[in-house]
């Protein structure tokens, strides 16, 4: 059976929201099922349970390690893309006056945490325009140099992180992260490159930027169909030797067992010293199986080149309708289609979200975005054609 066959969430709707919540499978929710089962036949607190949970942790460390290119020491388990994000970017060395260029397409809760960690440590914040950088695939090159330029244009000497996102979550444009991180290494402060993988991990390749990053953090309940409350962070070298823990709890210790006031370094020298305390063990199943459903349905590059083939139609379909214009100059370079539907002469424009509430009526659904105003629609492997034309369709129903 297909991905598509195994969601029951997609047998009676049309759906193209897999950049905010992708769909659970059948077979994942039956790993997720199993585990539980399993812990409480050995007991949830007891010898025996300890040896399975650690096998649950470590294989599922390995998968995530490799898809992002390191080492499993490298790849911290996390409960999300922010505390991903926020538990080794809070432990970043940084003084006063050192100043943080975050781009204007971030999302809003890896803005808030930067800018709280702004104020308490009387850091400086600069901007980094990337969201006027509109061109898709076949202009990929062209947009990877333009964002290295206004990357040039932005630095400062005393630039100590940058915040960009691999796949921006608003127009859907691809960031270069790998020449990001190349040429922040030549910057004389080598300042910290943090990456909000939230629409790349299950969409697009992302072993090249993870390996580059400093911070590469990521979910699997998105593209990767995973369940919610769990997610990733591939960590560099230098990050897991120069920070710091912020949030503090026995699974950050080297010895979980015991406080010993008179230890220096109480905390891992790896990954796991970003890892606080008690999670869900039974999602770790559940994201497993749903990443190796998706490998059924290709290796990574295999399925990027059906979600841009999908993408593709869809941005040409709508480009031909009179009122809407794709936010991207060119075809997507991935599964998030943004665009936005502007009113006929002399009408007054509709909310997006009440665009997104009339398509969902019919079963349709979408999302709308506040920065920039616009709508999106994303493609999956699991999308039809006959959706796009479904989608299409409605759109021209809303404008016409």
């Amino acid at each position: 059976m297909s991905l598509r066959d195994l969601c029951p969430a997609l047998a009676n709707k049309h759906y193209f929201n897999y950049g905010g919540q992708g769909p659970l499978p059948t077979p994942s929710l039956e790993a997720m099922t199993a585990s539980w089962q399993r812990i409480q036949d050995l007991g949830p607190f007891t010898t025996d349970v300890w040896p399975f949970i650690s096998r649950e942790a470590n294989s599922t460390r390995m998968a995530l390690a490799s898809l992002c290119g390191v080492a499993p020491h490298r790849l911290a388990l996390s409960e999300n893309v922010t505390s991903g994000c926020v538990l080794p970017l809070w432990g970043l060395p940084l003084k006063t006056g050192d100043r943080l260029l975050i781009s204007d397409c971030e999302h809003p809760g890896v803005v808030a945490a930067c800018q709280e960690l702004a104020r308490r440590q009387k850091l400086e914040i600069d901007t980094l325009p990337v969201k006027q950088i509109r061109g898709g695939r076949n202009q990929q090159a062209t947009s990877d140099a333009a964002v290295l330029s206004v990357l040039e244009q932005h630095l400062r000497p005393n630039t100590r992180l940058v915040v960009l996102s691999h796949l921006l979550w608003n127009t859907g444009q691809l960031m270069p992260i790998a020449a990001v991180a190349a040429e922040l290494q030549r910057h004389p402060s080598h300042p910290y490159l943090l990456v909000d993988a939230a629409q790349s991990m299950g969409q697009i390749p992302v072993a090249e930027a993870a390996a580059a990053a400093d911070i590469y953090a990521f979910t699997g309940h998105k593209w990767a169909c995973g369940p919610e409350g769990l997610g990733g962070v591939a960590l560099s070298e230098r990050v897991l030797s120069e920070a710091q823990p912020t949030l503090i709890g026995w699974r950050s210790l080297q010895d979980e067992t015991k406080a010993n006031l008179d230890d220096p370094d109480p905390f891992h020298h790896d990954s796991r010293r970003f890892e606080v305390a008690t999670s869900c063990v039974p999602l770790l199943a559940g994201l497993r199986t749903s990443l190796d459903l998706l490998d059924k349905e290709g290796n990574a590059e295999e399925r990027l080149t059906r979600i841009q083939q999908l993408s593709h139609q869809l941005w040409h379909q709508l480009q031909a309708l009179p009122g809407v214009t794709p936010l991207l100059d060119d075809a997507p370079p991935a599964g998030l289609v943004s665009f936005a539907i502007q009113p006929s002469s002399g009408e007054a424009g509709r909310a997006p979200a009440e665009i997104v509430k009339q398509l969902g009526a019919q079963g349709l659904w979408i999302r709308d975005l506040a920065d920039p105003s616009c709508l999106r629609a994303c493609t999956h492997v699991s999308t039809t054609e006959q959706e796009l034309e479904t989608l299409s369709s409605a759109i021209k129903g809303t404008v016409s």
